[in-house]
């Protein structure tokens, strides 16, 4: 008799040097979900992925049952409803609003002021310094966060924090002698911490670029997984 084969894990679309992919791949590994990662290349998008997301940007998700997440907040949400050991997304209200209060400054008027200061020459209307003082007002509001705790909602990473680091990166390496030398003691300290953690090397491990043929590849690791 033959035995039902097991369940395909999800599959997660990513590029490894997109912030959003970036942070749901640090969500995932968190949250110790098995799923198939498949890097891709932005240039060569596969048309699997396309067909599944016609928005055609990473990262996408496709559940076991069909269902396609294509916005990288989903994905963060979805693996820490199915386990959140570190306790990512407390489940009370005051904390959540606070958490999903900063992921939506972040990814609403800061990152606009990071495209613009990034991306510059595309945006003549204002210079580059008025772009990056833009941003500033945020970096300054997480440095005073940062103040008393290491993290931005206390002693313990929170889905804040994920969700927020990425763009701060991208924000610190548009001018790296300007960020290094600015008047942020706590956020330089707070980021150094994510960009050097175990985690944050991991997801960043560069990976062969997914094709049909290719083995799949799970994330984490079978060997990750036993050492957790």
């Amino acid at each position: 008799m033959l035995q039902p084969s097991a369940p395909q894990p999800a599959v997660l679309y990513s590029f490894r040097r997109c912030p959003y992919a970036m942070r749901a791949r640090m969500v995932v590994l968190a949250s110790k979900l098995k799923i198939e990662l498949r890097d891709i290349l932005l240039k060569d998008k596969p048309a699997q992925m396309v067909a599944a997301s016609p928005k055609a940007t990473v990262p996408v998700l496709i559940l076991e049952d069909g269902r396609v997440l294509e916005e990288s907040l989903d994905i963060m949400l979805w693996a820490v409803s199915l386990n959140d050991p570190l306790s990512l997304y407390p489940d009370d209200d005051p904390t959540r609003f606070t958490i999903d209060e900063l992921i939506a400054e972040n990814d609403g008027p800061f990152k606009s002021a990071l495209d613009q200061y990034k991306y510059h020459v595309r945006f003549p209307e204002n210079s580059k310094e008025n772009y990056r003082s833009e941003g500033e007002a945020f970096l300054a509001k997480l440095n005073e966060r940062l103040r008393e705790h290491p993290y931005l909602m206390g002693t313990q990473a929170s889905l804040a924090d994920i969700a927020i680091f990425p763009f701060i990166r991208q924000f610190a390496n548009s001018d790296r002698d300007w960020f290094d030398a600015s008047p942020y003691p706590n956020l330089h300290k707070w980021l150094n911490t994510w960009t050097t953690s175990e985690d944050y090397l991991n997801i960043m491990k560069k990976r062969p670029i997914w094709n049909e043929e290719a083995a799949p590849c799970y994330f984490p690791s079978l060997a990750q997984q036993v050492d957790s």
